[in-house]
């Protein structure tokens, strides 16, 4: 006390007094600081920071990793590559929401079910999205059409496909090969190699096509990125799919690599060199229209593939390649089976040498049978798949 009624507190380790308990508070700490200095209060700031820094870093590496769990798990539901279902589980839903939105009736809806589960039943394709007639539609038109065309070559005849309910967003590889093969088995030359094929199958029965092709030794290192399955998902296929797919078959091809621009403004002439010589060799002469025997063509770049179902040659020479996109509906591929199609419905089929740009592109091109012995060795060479790349 310090005689007139005020409280002092006494700091146990100098005895000075102080006239609150806050300040007494301060001045121990100050007392407190001073000795960890005294014992080597450097060494523990420097080791507080390695803590700090330590801790910081596992922070960093844990959300980068989180980071890389979700970008993976983006990856893998954009490729199909995700446990969300595939063709069968992906209709049926879509199907669903059509009849919540009441732009389908329930019984609709029941027969379009029951319609595709006889379909997959049997592996067949339902064939509603096919459009037919549209190369002889073509053949007529530049007979009669387009004075600025010199010469035009198209595919032997192929029906155009397009996406349904069940593979919007990710079918167009198998959508292509569909195309492919209605061309394949109007030829005699492979009927001995799709006498099990009459019928287009449907996309889980081409998913299991593949498989079986992975079964035989085709291309182990692509099937491992599948994980050895594709039915039952939504897997995106490539150029080494159908590659695979087709010599399982005894279907002699080849892939053809453009890995870079080989024009200015990143453009690929020499993909549409290589298109008019597949076309016009064996086909040469002075008509105008020629449609040939030759298959269409499986064209592959990031994120989507087309059908090249012949070329346009102009009279200053330039080139367009004429493509089926399974991305177009069946509607707008119907209107050039009109006796009065004109040039704007071409515009969905025509691509010149400024419209294709994308960093690379890949086709697989047909061209005959294999025997027995030539499909082996090509497995056994699949093992190390490469293709010819265009300088």
């Amino acid at each position: 006390d310090a005689g007139n009624g005020e409280q002092l507190y006494e700091c146990p380790m100098c005895s000075l007094t102080c006239t609150s308990i806050q300040i007494l508070e301060e001045h121990v700490d100050l007392h407190l600081e001073e000795h960890s200095f005294s014992e080597g209060g450097n060494m523990s700031d420097l080791e507080l920071a390695q803590r700090l820094q330590t801790e910081e870093d596992k922070r960093q590496r844990l959300e980068e990793e989180k980071r890389e769990r979700e970008e993976f798990k983006k990856l893998q539901r954009q490729y199909g590559l995700d446990s969300s279902g595939g063709y069968k589980q992906q209709f049926l839903r879509n199907m669903e929401r059509e009849v919540d939105r009441g732009r389908m009736q329930p019984f609709e809806y029941h027969k379009r079910k029951a319609d595709m589960m006889e379909c997959l039943a049997f592996g067949i394709d339902d064939g509603k999205t096919k459009t037919s007639g549209v190369i002889e539609a073509l053949c007529k038109y530049y007979q009669n059409e387009n004075k600025d065309v010199r010469h035009v070559w198209l595919s032997a005849g192929v029906d155009h496909f397009h996406s349904s309910l069940g593979d919007r967003g990710w079918g167009c590889g198998y959508r292509n090969f569909q195309m492919l093969l209605s061309s394949l088995v109007q030829s005699s030359l492979y009927n001995d190699c799709l006498r099990d094929t009459t019928l287009i199958p449907s996309i889980p029965k081409i998913q299991s096509m593949i498989e079986d092709a992975w079964r035989e030794g085709f291309d182990p290192h692509g099937a491992s990125h599948f994980n050895h399955r594709l039915h039952g998902s939504k897997a995106w296929i490539g150029a080494c799919e159908i590659y695979s797919l087709l010599t399982s078959l005894r279907i002699k091809c080849q892939i053809i690599d453009f890995h870079k621009p080989t024009g200015p403004m990143g453009t690929h002439p020499r993909l549409f060199e290589w298109v008019l010589r597949y076309y016009s060799t064996d086909n040469e002469g002075g008509a105008k229209v020629v449609c040939t025997s030759k298959p269409p063509i499986y064209l592959q770049h990031q994120g989507h593939s087309r059908t090249v179902v012949g070329i346009e040659e102009k009279k200053n020479k330039t080139l367009c390649l004429l493509l089926f996109d399974p991305g177009c509906p069946s509607q707008e591929m119907q209107k050039l089976l009109k006796q009065n199609s004109d040039r704007t419905s071409l515009k969905l089929l025509r691509k010149f040498v400024g419209s294709l740009k994308e960093k690379q592109y890949q086709i697989v091109a047909v061209d005959g049978v294999l025997s027995l012995e030539e499909k082996a060795a090509r497995c056994r060479a699949s093992r190390v798949l490469t293709s010819e790349k265009i300088p």
